[in-house]
């Protein structure tokens, strides 16, 4: 039983897959220019701060495709715009590893947010709407983790290819979403959620999203702190890791790989006991102790230990993350599921935008250890406040 009504387990297992993978992609993509944010420069005479621009370009779009594909999703089902959503951003990825100047590869940028912001609201949706209540907190979090592994996955890339190819072809890999594209048209079930719950008419629908603003507005502020604490800890590591530790290229993708495990077993166990202990005290704590490992992370006295920091902030930090689908879902009602989180999501993900930017120019003046500290525990404690005054449906009965 799930989503308040029979799917089987095959339907779910395909369902979370698609999400899964969708979202895994995304962030592959997404990481691979924070891995080549210097080859680039270097190539197109740009400094990290002006190359780092083109990463604000990307989550500042997003909202527009969480608002076109979320839209779309409630109004036409789950699957057909997701379908379209990983053929789109897919075609725009490759395009970006034949970028002939820098204002082609910002624009190039700005349409891969589009693609970006569409995916985890459609693909969430229909995962969470059809996995197994019991488990929602545990496949949230690893379905959540799917962007760490895309980091991961884009920092093997990085070690294995770039010293031998250079940046370019890695973004061709990025034409692998388009295959995932036919596994959705073949092996993913429409929601039945939505298939109970759908609008009759674009007014209903408008009329729906309206007399939600106050949740949406809440959502909003709460995921312009979450997002700030996962991409000011993520997006300028390599370079901090680069510019600050001056590692080679293996050792970089080494640390930040093992950055992406602490993430992915963090996903996994706080979304597991957010199951048992509920959604909003799980991501609490998990973003006080996040505050805790901050000084080991941004001030290892040696390369253990800048490791281990890695390892543990990203436990925390993604820990937190791993609740996020299952808790959005979960507050959305039925009838605007696909357009209400995601779209909050990426909202946040505009208010944040400039993190990376800011952070690469604070560095500038107070180091790049001092500027990732003082960023990390201002929004670690900002977002675990917004956590705490929101509102707990866990487990609720889609």
């Amino acid at each position: 039983m799930a989503a308040g009504g029979q799917v089987s387990e095959a339907d779910a297992r395909a369902a979370w897959l698609a999400g899964f993978l969708g979202w895994t992609l995304d962030a592959f993509d997404f990481f691979l220019v924070a891995y080549c944010l210097t080859a680039i420069g270097k190539e197109f005479h740009r400094s990290d701060a002006q190359v780092a621009l083109s990463i604000t370009l990307t989550l500042a779009f997003r909202p527009v495709g969480a608002f076109l594909f979320g839209l779309m999703a409630d109004r036409y089902g789950r699957r057909l715009p997701l379908m379209i959503d990983l053929v789109f951003y897919a075609v725009v990825e490759v395009a970006t590893g034949f970028a002939p100047n820098f204002t082609t590869f910002l624009v190039l940028r700005a349409l891969f947010g589009i693609g970006m912001g569409g995916e985890w609201g459609v693909g969430s949706s229909l995962a969470m709407e059809k996995v197994p209540v019991r488990f929602r907190g545990v496949l949230s979090g690893l379905l959540q983790q799917g962007y760490a592994l895309g980091n991961l996955l884009a920092a093997l890339c990085f070690l294995l290819l770039f010293d031998r190819v250079g940046w370019r072809p890695l973004f061709f890999i990025g034409g692998l979403p388009a295959i995932l594209a036919l596994f959705v048209r073949m092996g993913v079930k429409e929601s039945e959620v939505w298939e109970r719950a759908k609008p009759p008419n674009w007014g209903t629908l408008w009329r729906a999203i309206l007399s939600n603003w106050k949740l949406f507005a809440y959502l909003t502020l709460f995921m312009t702190m979450m997002n700030l604490s996962s991409h000011g800890t993520q997006d300028l590591f390599p370079a901090f890791l680069q510019r600050y530790w001056h590692l080679p290229t293996t050792t970089r993708s080494l640390i930040s790989m093992l950055s992406m495990v602490g993430a992915i077993a963090g996903g996994l166990t706080v979304g597991r006991l957010s199951d048992h202990y509920g959604r909003r005290k799980s991501l609490v704590v998990s973003l006080l102790l996040a505050i805790v490992v901050t000084p080991l992370w941004a001030y290892a006295p040696n390369l253990a230990l800048l490791a281990m920091g890695a390892f543990l902030i990203q436990f925390f930090v993604q820990g937190a993350w791993g609740v996020i689908p299952a808790h959005l879902n979960e507050l959305a009602p039925n009838a605007i599921r696909g357009f209400l989180p995601g779209f909050a999501y990426q909202c946040g993900v505009l208010l944040s935008s400039y993190v990376t930017t800011a952070e690469a120019t604070l560095a500038e003046y107070i180091s790049y250890a001092n500027a990732m500290a003082l960023t990390a525990v201002v929004v670690f404690a900002l977002a675990a406040v917004f956590a705490m005054i929101g509102r707990e449906k866990k487990g609720i009965v889609f």
